[in-house]
C-alpha cells in the first residue's frame, strides 16, 4: 500500500492492515482515513482476499483518536464534511462484504473506538482501553460512534460512555458486548489469527451473505428483515459452495469450497 501512514501484509489469505502513526498514537487523519479506504478496496476487489485484520502500530495505542489540531479551526461546514468523511470510510468497512476483525492493541479512544465499532468482530488485549471523551472536548463522537455504539451494547451504557467520555477497560467492554474476546496482549494476534482460520474454514459465499443478512437486517422491520434473510438463503442455493457443504457433510468429509 502507498500510504506510509497504513500498512499491510498478507497472511494465510486474510490482509493485516496497520495504522501506522506510534508516534501520534496512531491518530486519525485525512492521510490515514485514505490509506484505510484503499485496504477496503483491496479487500473488495481481490477474491482470493477472504477478510481483514486491523490493529494499530505499538503497543499503546490500537487508534487514540482523531488529530485535534485538525478540529480546531474548522466551522459548521467543514466539520459537516469532516464527519461524513469518516463515516464513509468506516461504513465502507463495516460493508466491505468480508469480515473485518479489529485487534484492538491498547487505547481505542474516540475516532479509534468508533473504528473499532465499524468492524465486525473485536478481540482486545487485556491492556486495551475504549472511550468516546468527544463531549470533553466541547464535541460530539461524528464517525458513526453515537449510532454504532447503542446499536451494539443498548441505549443506556452508550449514553453513559458518550456522556460522560468516561473510557472502560477491556473486562468492562467484555461484560457488555462491545468486545468478543480479551487476550493477554502477546496472544493478540495469533487469537485473531485463529479466529481468522476458523472463518477461512467456512463456505466464502455463506459468509459474505450472512454477514449482508445481519447488517441489511438490522434497522428493517422484522418482517422484512426475515424477507431479506430468505433472499440470502436462496442466494446460498444458487452457489456451488452450498451443493458441496451438503454432500461433504452426508459423505462425512471435510468440504473443498471454492468461493462460488
Amino acid at each position: 500500500m502507498s500510504d506510509a501512514l497504513v500498512s499491510s501484509m498478507e497472511h494465510a489469505a486474510w490482509l493485516e492492515v496497520t495504522v501506522d502513526r506510534p508516534a501520534a498514537l496512531n491518530a486519525l487523519n485525512a492521510e490515514v482515513l485514505d490509506g484505510l479506504a484503499a485496504a477496503m478496496a483491496e479487500l473488495r476487489a481481490r477474491d482470493d482476499l477472504r477478510g481483514m485484520i486491523l490493529t494499530g502500530a505499538g503497543e499503546k495505542a490500537f487508534v487514540a483518536g482523531a488529530d485535534i489540531s485538525g478540529l480546531t479551526a474548522l466551522g459548521p461546514a467543514e466539520a459537516l464534511v469532516f464527519s461524513r468523511r469518516g463515516q464513509a470510510v468506516f461504513d465502507a468497512i463495516e460493508r466491505a462484504g468480508k469480515p473485518v476483525i479489529a485487534a484492538v492493541n491498547g487505547w481505542a479512544l474516540g475516532g479509534g473506538c468508533e473504528l473499532a465499532l465499524a468492524c465486525h468482530i473485536r478481540v482486545a488485549a487485556k491492556t486495551a482501553k475504549f472511550g468516546l471523551p468527544e463531549v470533553s472536548l466541547g464535541v460530539i463522537p461524528g464517525y458513526g460512534g453515537t449510532q454504532r455504539l447503542a446499536r451494539l451494547v443498548g441505549t443506556g451504557r452508550a449514553l453513559q460512555m458518550i456522556l460522560t467520555g468516561d473510557p472502560i477497560d477491556a473486562a468492562e467492554a467484555y461484560r457488555i458486548g462491545l468486545t468478543n474476546l480479551v487476550v493477554e496482549p502477546t496472544d493478540l494476534l495469533g487469537a485473531c489469527r485463529t479466529l481468522a482460520a476458523r472463518i477461512t474454514s467456512r463456505g466464502p459465499c455463506a459468509v459474505s451473505l450472512a454477514l449482508e443478512a445481519v447488517l441489511g437486517g438490522r434497522d428493517r422491520d422484522f418482517s422484512e428483515a426475515l424477507a431479506l434473510e430468505a433472499a440470502q438463503f436462496g442466494r446460498a442455493a444458487a452457489t456451488e459452495d452450498w451443493s458441496e457443504g451438503t454432500r461433504a457433510f452426508l459423505e462425512k468429509r471435510k468440504p473443498q469450497f471454492r468461493g462460488r
